[in-house]
Parts: structure tokens; C-alpha cells; sequence
């Protein structure tokens, strides 16, 4: 299968100019993460090479690893079929969570109870 070079026109922002990133670790695929980026924090991924994402809550960006020392090293960045999703592979050093924990999915899982209303 060979890749199709994509540019940052083509991704479909959301009406925040947004688009939501999801990091995996490259080598295992594990999903570490859930982020959100703009265009100039793809950009800054891009020509870094280190995870830029911009923050919501505090309306900044963030270069993952800078105050933490859990950096995110970039092995490649690829956009879903629609356009509107990224993907980080990334070789992360230490956690990827703000909660210390390597990944952010990794104890609480979505249960349906019986009985419970869906």
C-alpha cells in the first residue's frame, strides 16, 4: 500500500479550527492518548518533530514532554479517511498521562449495566 502525501488544507477543521489527534505508541500501537490540534500545532509537529497540541482549557499550546519531561517524539503523523482525524505515532518517553499513568485508557472501562437505560 503506498501513502498519499496529504497537506494541512486538507484537513477538516472543526468549527474551533480544531481537529482531535489520537497518539499511539509506534512500535506497539498502543494508544496512549487523546489530544486536540490546531493548524499551527500540526505544523510544529511537523517540523519538530516532537507532539505540539493546543490546550483548551488553558487556550495555549503545548509541546508534550516540555515541563514533564514525558516527551513525545514524532515517527509519523496520518490523517483518517475523512479528513477530520490524525494520528500521532509516537515513541513516548514516561507517561503519557497528566494523571502519571503510561496511558490514558488504562483502568476504566465502559461497562453497560443490566437494566441500565441506553
Amino acid at each position: 500500500m503506498t501513502n498519499r502525501a496529504v497537506t494541512l488544507d486538507e484537513i477538516v477543521w472543526n468549527d474551533d479550527g480544531l481537529a482531535p489527534v489520537i497518539v499511539q505508541q509506534w512500535d506497539t500501537l498502543e494508544v496512549l492518548m487523546l489530544a486536540w490540534a490546531d493548524r499551527e500545532a500540526l505544523h510544529r509537529t511537523l517540523t519538530e518533530k516532537r507532539a505540539t497540541y493546543w490546550s483548551r482549557s488553558r487556550q495555549q499550546y503545548w509541546r508534550k514532554g516540555d515541563t514533564s519531561g514525558h516527551v513525545q517524539h514524532v515517527r509519523g503523523v496520518h490523517v483518517d479517511c475523512d479528513g477530520d482525524t490524525i494520528l500521532f505515532l509516537v515513541d513516548q518517553t514516561g507517561a503519557a498521562c497528566h494523571t502519571g499513568t503510561r496511558t490514558c485508557f488504562d483502568d476504566r472501562e465502559l461497562v453497560l449495566r443490566e437494566g441500565a437505560a441506553s
